[in-house]
């Protein structure tokens, strides 16, 4: 078990290397081949390890690979270990898995693409970074790899970046990210302050006595454990895209659609859903952290499906999704139901990838056109990326039949998602009946912008240019077989898994690597919620994508309709509710006016002006007229010689 861990975290380090410093010498082939083995492999010992940690016995739930020391200050000691339980390893078979298919599916998509060996150490780069993060077993190491993707993230966002928009794009989101990490870096630094340490396992035991401290932070004085989890939640923020620090996600699209796959659905931006669910002891000790978790999570749910109604750019439309199941996740673990959070985040992996990696085939069919506008038809094309992703669609939408062997069947999504909603009612707290009705109207708008995808992309006629029509055509193998196993875990994950996650058998699966006590507790009031609230969300999911396919396929005129007589709220929701042009005004702006300020009178004046352009050019210029006296003439110097001699008689002689 230990070398298959090891193998699991360092292979991707490994193939990276290669494919990054050596593919001058081994070619561009060989290179492909390399991180696509790689990940192949660690993508068959994540589900080697999760079989053995998973449904193991009790006392083989967690263990703790000690590779060397690596701190050692005082009292301050850090090692770089591996920590591996349940929730290690459902990040092991999600991160692998997804980024094994996602290395195969690029060997097509990037077949015209001259850097694609640095693509793919890239690719390989990132999944080392976010395998350190979930097999971390202190709060350091997690921050390396929680910075680690950040970094490979804008080398991979800023990927072709000879394009001006995808620069900006990467650097947007490496800002944007410092500013949840600072939070995240003060979460960490309190939590040290109060227990003493940084690894899980010491602060999880003095989290009941951390919980009675008290912290004196910017003047106030503060529940001490309320106040770092809600520092280390504004780390998740940034990460996971939560609303305030949620702007980066969508520019994040100018990067290649298997960056999308990869970063922005399935692992990177769920860091902060699984840092919360890792840290969920601490959480659970934390009522008004919780409910902040729960509020934030609920808010952005709402909050990007009401962007996702407008868009039209077909990979912003699933970035927005993004987003909003995010902030599912995230109210799933403000009341307490960790496993329902990691549930979705599970499922939507599969079905989000799918989504990603089907509109990537769409744009290679259409020659990299991404506008819905000007698609249509698209299933004549390409028959088999149109039955894969309804397959996500439908899955993104929450569809199943209830009540059917128990706790019903259905695609992936309609178990977790149900599961949160069933958790959040079932709470019975103000936090979680609003994120209930929050997290109703957001699956209702899913269904229907999902669907409506579905509709301008597949169905009616081409809108496009007609000359891209002629060259249109189905995507390779290569990219077509990651996405029928994406498919399948789109199709069966959820019905397969519900047990583990939320049924009668979550307890032996997940052990102590979750908040028992808030779990079994949580769980135990979902499955006592009324009737109509588990209805509930499958009816509005049906209802948005009838009244998609009226709005779409039956009465096209109704949108245009729609948006004259709502002009005003479809200019908010169609302009992302102002968010940048806000950020703009009060951030960008002034801080471009101080810069200004420093260079022109800072800089310029000041310093310029009394430095190179002031006393250093005044010497410059009385050194260039004296040295004017050094003409190599003897008379020149005697009269100089003569002309000291009468100042110094003039002044010693001149009466005092």
């Amino acid at each position: 078990m230990d070398l298959a861990v090891k193998l699991i975290v360092f292979l991707p380090l490994v193939a990276a290397a290669i494919s990054g410093l050596l593919c001058r010498v081994i070619g561009d082939r060989p290179a492909q081949a390399v991180t696509c083995a790689a990940l192949l492999i660690a993508a068959a010992l994540s589900i080697f390890v999760f079989v053995r940690i998973g449904f193991g016995p009790e006392d083989g739930k967690m263990m703790v690979v000690k590779l060397f020391d690596w701190i050692n200050s005082g009292t301050f000691e850090v090692s770089w270990s591996l920590r591996l339980d349940t929730l290690t390893a459902v990040m092991l078979v999600v991160v692998t898995g997804v980024s094994s298919m996602v290395h195969v599916y690029s060997i097509g998509y990037m077949a015209e693409d001259p850097s694609i060996p640095r693509f793919m150490a890239y690719l390989s780069l990132f999944t080392f970074f976010m395998l350190m993060l979930v097999t971390s077993d202190n709060l350091v190491q997690l921050f390396f790899g929680w910075e680690g993707v950040g970094l490979a993230s804008y080398l991979l966002i800023g990927f072709w970046y000879d394009r001006p928009s995808a620069n900006a794009a990467a650097i947007k989101a490496f800002i944007v990210n410092r500013v949840g990490d600072f939070g995240f870096a003060l979460g960490i630094a309190a939590v040290w302050m109060l227990s003493g340490s940084i690894d899980f396992h010491e602060i999880f035991a003095k989290g009941p006595d951390m919980a009675q401290m008290r912290i004196h932070f910017i003047g106030m004085d503060l529940p001490a454990l309320e106040t770092a989890c809600i520092l280390l939640f504004i780390g998740a923020m940034g990460k996971s895209a939560q609303l305030g620090l949620h702007t980066w996600l969508p520019d994040a699209m100018e990067g290649p659609t298997p960056v999308s796959a990869l970063i922005h659905a399935a692992t990177m931006v769920t860091a902060g859903v699984f840092m919360v669910c890792r840290l969920s002891p601490l959480f659970e000790l934390a009522p008004v952290a919780s409910q902040v978790v729960t509020l934030i999570g609920a808010a952005t749910a709402f909050f990007a499906a009401t962007i996702g109604l407008t868009q039209f750019d077909i990979k912003r439309v699933v970035a927005y999704s993004t987003c909003s199941q995010l902030g599912y996740m995230f109210f799933a673990a403000g009341v307490g139901a960790y496993s329902a959070a990691m549930f979705h985040l599970m499922t939507h992996a599969f079905f989000k990838a799918l989504l990603f990696l089907g509109s990537g085939s769409v744009i290679n069919c259409l020659h990299h056109e991404q506008d819905m506008r000007k698609m249509g038809g698209v299933k004549e094309k390409a028959p088999q990326t149109f039955w894969l992703m309804w397959i996500g669609t439908l899955s993104l939408s929450g569809i199943g039949v209830p009540f059917i062997l128990g706790h019903g069947i259905g695609f992936a999504g309609f178990h977790s998602k149900d599961s949160i909603l069933e958790a959040a009612y079932g709470a019975g707290t103000d936090v979680g009946y609003i994120a209930y009705w929050l997290g109703i109207v957001a699956a209702f708008m899913t269904a229907f912008y999902s669907t409506r995808l579905m509709f301008l992309t597949f169905y009616g006629k081409y809108r496009g240019d007609h000359h891209t029509w002629d060259h249109a055509h189905e995507s390779p193998a290569v990219m077509l077989i990651p996405l029928y196993v994406l498919a399948v875990g789109a199709l069966a994950a959820g019905f397969v898994a519900y047990p583990w996650f939320v049924g009668g058998d979550w307890e032996h699966f997940w052990a102590t690597s979750i908040a028992v006590k808030a779990t079994e507790e949580i769980l135990h009031h979902m499955h006592a919620v009324p009737t109509w609230s588990s209805l509930l969300p499958l009816l509005m999911g049906l209802a948005g994508i009838a009244l998609s396919y009226v709005y779409y396929l039956v009465r096209p005129d109704l949108p245009a309709k729609t948006i004259k007589t709502f002009n005003g709220l479809y200019q908010l929701f169609y302009n992302k509710w102002y968010f940048d042009e806000i950020y703009d005004a009060i951030f960008v702006r002034p801080a471009f006016a101080i810069g200004r300020a420093f260079w022109k009178k800072g800089d310029g004046a000041i310093i310029d002006g009394l430095g190179p352009d002031g006393i250093v050019a005044r010497s410059r210029d009385v050194a260039a007229a004296l040295s004017r006296f050094q003409s190599g003439y003897l008379y020149h110097y005697a009269f100089a010689m003569l002309v000291g001699v009468a100042a110094a008689v003039t002044y010693f002689s001149w009466p005092r």
